[in-house]
């Protein structure tokens, strides 16, 4: 939960030191199935030059098959990535730290440095920061928050504090005896602008709008509105990373840009879970996908079983292990993510690195869950409250026998609830989901329909969009993406 990452930081080191430190000794990358992966391994090493190297070694090999081509090339491109995410010495870090603490003392700095509150690279002997730590370490420390000259609110979803709506909708849910509830309508207008001269003149640009899936009880009757240009292809419903397809000519010194208009109705959902009541879930073929290993980022590594031990213990009951690891991984403190196609192994990286984004914590509790036979699948897509406030987000289900597939959202994570409340809605996002959220997708790293022909700017995720030309895909470097939505008259099912 993001408002009380800085408060919990130190706790959070605590409970996680042990584990993460064996981590880091027993963990190497991990690119399953992969022949390449020494080239990964360097990449991940930051020896960048020796990755080149055994790359264009390797490209220069006769009988190289297209799969192992595109993975090197891939390879080679994720450097390129890392450098656009990386790009801060030590000094640019302590500039950008003195905009918010103009008094920084080079000893405090470095202390917060070994802490591992800068996320850092050594790439080719030298050291580079991620570019967004000087905004994460005020998440991440206390002490470095309060050194703040003029501390300002991070900008949050409002629902990730405990409010009247999650009170209302438990309530309406228990007493209507329903678990979808409070549902509203909305229409949503997603916009894509590639910047001019970006694709040259004259050559098509190829985009792929995210586009949500229908999901009974959560969201339905989706309706077209409009699209620019007019001329679009939606994906199938059934497609687990829902786009919408358009595509443009360029014009020389004109941005390039697409847009999607909707409306669809969603509903809260919340379920009252008696633990006495659940039991191990049958492993149906349809449910034995969703606790196998799903590699490169859903792997059964050995520090995440020492984890998995350590944090569960001897208990047994399916829904008391879930609330164990969603409780842990909620201690871990959210910070702003380094692009997903980045990074090798999620699930084990957010382990390890005492911190994550929404999707980070997400793909580590899934893997848990799953190494604990409860069956756990992705979902993701856009969060949005009244106001201005939207932004991009990943979430899950898990399956609870008798209660089936519920929801699970543990970066908005355990809720506080006053002592004159249910302290069952500590749990609301454990079996509960705010209507304030549009899915795109129901699973990672699913192909695009129409399929995309250069590799992904987000392999992992869909969450604001895709762009290409015949020259090769466009990064998020060359474009930007929009969303906004409003209300409209409630036709939602009685």
């Amino acid at each position: 939960m993001r408002v009380k990452a800085s408060a919990t930081r130190n706790a959070a080191q605590l409970r996680l030191g042990v584990v993460m430190a064996l981590a880091l000794l027993l963990a190497p990358c991990v690119m399953a199935g992969d022949a390449l992966g020494d080239v990964g391994r360097m990449v991940d090493a930051g020896q960048f030059k020796a990755a080149t190297t055994a790359i264009d070694q390797r490209l220069a090999q006769p009988g190289l098959d297209a799969a192992a081509r595109d993975a090197l090339l891939f390879q080679r491109e994720r450097m390129r990535r890392i450098l656009l995410d990386f790009t801060l010495d030590a000094e640019g870090v302590k500039t950008r730290l003195r905009k918010e603490i103009p008094d920084l003392r080079d000893d405090e700095f470095q202390r917060w440095d070994e802490q591992g509150l800068l996320e850092r690279m050594v790439i080719d002997g030298r050291v580079l920061y991620f570019k967004r730590d000087p905004s994460n370490l005020f998440r991440l420390s206390a002490e470095a928050a309060a050194r703040r000259a003029h501390p300002t609110p991070f900008d949050d979803s409002p629902l990730e504090v405990l409010s009247d709506y999650h009170r209302t909708v438990r309530q309406q849910a228990l007493a209507e005896h329903r678990h979808s509830v409070s549902p509203h309508r909305v229409r949503i207008t997603q916009t894509l602008k590639v910047d001019a001269d970006a694709v040259p003149a004259g050559q098509t640009v190829r985009a792929w709008i995210p586009y949500p899936r229908s999901l009974p009880g959560q969201q339905e009757n989706i309706r077209y509105v409009s699209s620019e240009p007019a001329q679009h292809d939606i994906a199938p419903d059934s497609t687990l990373q829902r786009t919408i397809y358009v595509e443009k000519t360029a014009r020389a010194g004109k941005p390039t840009t697409f847009s999607v208009t909707y409306e669809l109705t969603i509903y809260a959902q919340y379920q009252a879970i008696d633990p006495a009541k659940v039991v191990p879930a049958t492993l149906t073929p349809e449910l034995k996908p969703y606790v196998a290993e799903r590699p490169p980022h859903i792997v059964f590594t050995e520090p995440m079983r020492l984890f998995s031990r350590q944090v569960v213990g001897n208990e047994t009951n399916p829904y008391r292990i879930a609330q164990k690891l969603f409780a842990a991984v909620d201690e871990i403190p959210w910070a702003g993510a380094r692009e997903y196609s980045t990074i090798s192994n999620i699930s084990d990286y957010t382990l390890h690195a005492g911190h994550g984004d929404c999707g980070q914590q997400t793909l580590l509790l899934i893997t848990l869950l799953r190494m604990n036979g409860i069956p756990a699948r992705w979902q993701s897509g856009a969060i949005f409250a009244d106001g201005d406030y939207n932004d991009i987000h990943d979430w899950g289900e898990l399956y609870l026998d008798p209660y089936g597939w519920v929801p699970v959202d543990v970066t908005f994570g355990r809720l506080h609830p006053a002592a004159s409340d249910d302290q069952a809605l500590e749990w609301f996002y454990l079996g509960g989901l705010d209507a304030y959220r549009v899915a795109f997708n129901s699973d990672v790293g699913q192909p695009l329909v129409p399929a995309k022909r250069f590799v992904r700017s987000d392999t992992v995720d869909s969450q604001r969009g895709e762009v290409e030309w015949n020259g090769g895909n466009l990064y998020y470097d060359q474009w930007h993406y929009d969303f906004a939505w409003k209300p409209v008259q409630d036709n939602a099912r009685p």
